[in-house]
């Protein structure tokens, strides 16, 4: 099956539906079905073999990835926050490319041969006032690559994930029911367009009929704002996003109305429970939800629901409690597996690597293959434990084990300790070089507003309640902690943070 499917069967039944909206402009899914014909026409005469976003989210975002899959050549969004040299260098690995570009990212650039470009705003109005042309059938091979996916490059070049449209289809057939909102739903999509959460917004909101609505930059107020005056029913949003949301509402001291929203999932990134438990607060009638996925995997392959997060907010049971922290279960149409560094299947309550199964996970990156095994599983590089009723918590990626005289120690164990001390808003642990024993316990600390305390109090709160070796020997106090746009947060930079400093 290919995506366009998706958007053929919101157009046949509701053609005249707004599908998305920015600002003052509006396509219905019929306009946007005919829009993405003229995008794929338009690819085709270029003779490129890609499609390239290089802009904020918009209108052109969904008639762009469409109008590719019409083309028959992937779809690339490109992260806009880079810097110059590494876009140029994206670009350079997918000519000969169709770029569409905003005028303030593609300005700067100097761009080579086999590079067509068009100014977003110029795209979209091309392909709005087409009119009637060649029917572009969709490509009957479910294999064909629909998305390619940047990583970040956080430890060097980037690698393309490479998603299918039967990986794609797979996961929205698994976990949207078409036609399912109603025709006054709206969700609020403040994800950039290069991130698999961007792409899913798109294809699951096109699935169940339901209107976007486009914020291009996020910012919390207007956020609130659109939320409000859009009659927005549905957003997801990542950790970051949803803290800022909470500061604002704290700070007015007033909430606004919205009385449309009753759905928020979230993603991308560790949730602090005491943001989630403040957002649960402030928005009682609104259901949460946690999403857990990966580019790789098509986007989600674990939830934990509206109902577990009501479940684990009443509980007097600590097991069921400590579940607010969890990313959920697994999908019914994906498997998972904890496996010890030999690759055996471990038992609930035990940690290891996770591994996923399923048709949305591709496990495929351009140039290197599939790193899927003779079984079809995926090795995620998260840690992670899953507990007796199949919940499963994260503990940070592989990578971020700290080795201290032979002992593996999971940095988010201890994170978690330091975020229950009442004046620690934010904590992050990292390896630093320890003489003695290889690699010793660092933590970086941010406090809450007007709190005080010492590096000795956190240390003994830390070894009253773990094993000795996981007290930090080197405590830093910083202002903030340095997170990607997506909420991740970058512990390569608090690493070279404490290299930096020294001993200081």
């Amino acid at each position: 099956m290919n995506i366009v499917t998706l958007l053929e069967m919101a157009a046949e039944v509701f053609p005249d539906r707004v599908a998305i909206t920015d600002g003052a402009e509006h396509l219905t899914y019929g306009a946007l079905l005919e829009a993405a014909q003229a995008a794929g026409r338009a690819i085709r005469a270029s003779g490129a073999a890609y499609v390239s976003l290089l802009d904020i989210g918009s209108l052109a975002a969904p008639v762009a990835l469409y109008g590719a899959a019409y083309a028959q050549v992937p779809y690339v969004p490109l992260n806009y926050r880079l810097a110059k040299p590494e876009i140029e260098a994206l670009i350079q690995r997918v000519t000969p490319v169709f770029l569409i570009a905003g005028a303030t990212y593609s300005d700067p650039l100097q761009l080579g041969a086999g590079v067509t470009l068009v100014e977003s705003a110029s795209f979209l109005t091309a392909c709005r006032s087409a009119g009637p042309g060649d029917v572009l059938a969709a490509s009957e091979e479910p294999r064909a690559v629909a998305v390619q996916l940047f990583t970040s490059g956080t430890t060097g070049t980037p690698k393309a994930a490479i998603l299918r449209h039967d990986n794609l289809t797979a996961y929205i057939l698994g976990t949207v029911e078409f036609g399912a909102a109603d025709e006054d739903e709206a969700t609020l999509v403040s994800v950039p367009p290069y991130h698999i959460a961007g792409i899913s917004a798109v294809l699951s909101s096109t699935y169940a009929g339901r209107r976007m609505v486009q914020l291009g930059n996020f910012d919390a107020a207007r956020w609130l704002d659109l939320a409000g005056s859009e009659r927005v029913s549905n957003a997801f949003l990542v950790p970051t996003m949803l803290a800022r949301i909470v500061e604002n509402l704290d700070a007015a001291r007033a909430l606004p109305e919205l009385p449309a929203l009753r759905a928020i999932a979230y993603g991308g990134g560790k949730m602090p429970l005491s943001v989630m438990a403040r957002a649960m607060a402030l928005f009682p009638k609104v259901d949460f939800t946690n999403a857990y996925g990966l580019t790789e995997t098509s986007s989600t392959i674990c939830l934990l629901d509206p109902e577990d997060h009501r479940a684990a907010a009443l509980s007097s049971d600590p097991a069921i409690r400590k579940r607010l922290g969890s990313v959920g279960r697994a999908l019914a149409t994906v498997e998972l597996e904890i496996r010890d560094e030999a690759g055996t299947a471990l038992p609930a309550g035990e940690a290891g690597y996770v591994f996923v199964r399923g048709e949305q996970v591709s496990g495929e990156y351009r140039g290197a293959g599939s790193l899927l095994d003779a079984e079809g599983w995926f090795p995620t590089r998260d840690r992670g434990m899953l507990d007796a009723g199949g919940y499963l918590f994260l503990d940070g990626r592989a990578d971020d084990v700290i080795v201290r005289g032979g002992e593996n120690i999971s940095p988010g164990e201890i994170e978690e300790v330091l975020l229950s001390h009442p004046s620690v808003a934010e904590a992050a642990v990292v390896a630093v070089p320890d003489e003695e024993w290889g690699e010793g316990v660092g933590a970086a600390i941010v406090l809450k507003p007007g709190a005080a305390v010492s590096t000795g109090e956190l240390q003994d709160w830390v070894r009253t309640r773990l094993r000795s070796s996981r007290v930090p020997a080197t405590i830093r106090f910083r202002r903030e902690l340095p997170y990607n746009e997506l909420g991740k947060l970058l512990r390569r930079v608090v690493k070279q943070d404490f290299a930096d400093t020294g001993a200081r």
